[in-house]
């Protein structure tokens, strides 16, 4: 039986057993949603409900979360999910130079007006935007989802 069977069976609200068993009611909440209980919280609950631990751990053992429909994404989805991630790292990109950058110049001012460093960083940083949006946009066709699936494939055939 679970934890939630057995709490209902004694008409006990999750609070109560918190409070009988010596556990946060955030614990039993967790336990009771399926997530994995450390072996000293399955102690005080078999003490309480006055049933032999290892009942606990193997009912909790044999309990799977089964994902819900709303939770599994197809392949479109998953590919839709991390185009918007990479979108979102591009954007990060170009606006963390816009932001660093003036500070750079400024810095590169005040140690060493003689030797313009921050052309380079600025140079460097520019060319590696560049690169990035050519492989968002799929200017470079590497590293697209066919060429993943192509790598995955010949992984597979090797093994």
């Amino acid at each position: 039986m679970n934890i939630q069977t057995l709490r209902l069976e004694k008409g006990w609200s999750q609070e109560h057993l918190a409070e009988v068993a010596g556990l946060s009611t955030r614990t039993i909440q967790r336990i009771e949603s399926g997530r994995k209980a450390g072996l000293e919280s399955l102690k005080c609950l078999a003490a309480v409900f006055e049933i032999d631990v290892s009942h606990l751990m193997q009912e909790h053992a044999m309990t799977k979360k089964i994902p819900s429909e709303e939770s599994v994404m197809t392949n479109a989805e998953l590919q839709a999910h991390e185009y918007a991630q990479n979108m979102k790292a591009f954007h990060m990109n170009w606006v963390t130079f816009l932001v660093i950058m003036p500070g750079l110049y400024l810095l590169n001012m005040y140690l060493a007006p003689q030797f313009m460093w921050v052309w380079i960083v600025a140079a460097c940083w520019v060319g590696a935007t560049i690169l990035h949006a050519l492989t968002i946009f799929g200017l470079f066709g590497l590293f697209t989802p066919s060429w993943k699936q192509e790598q995955v494939n010949w992984f597979q055939s090797r093994n």
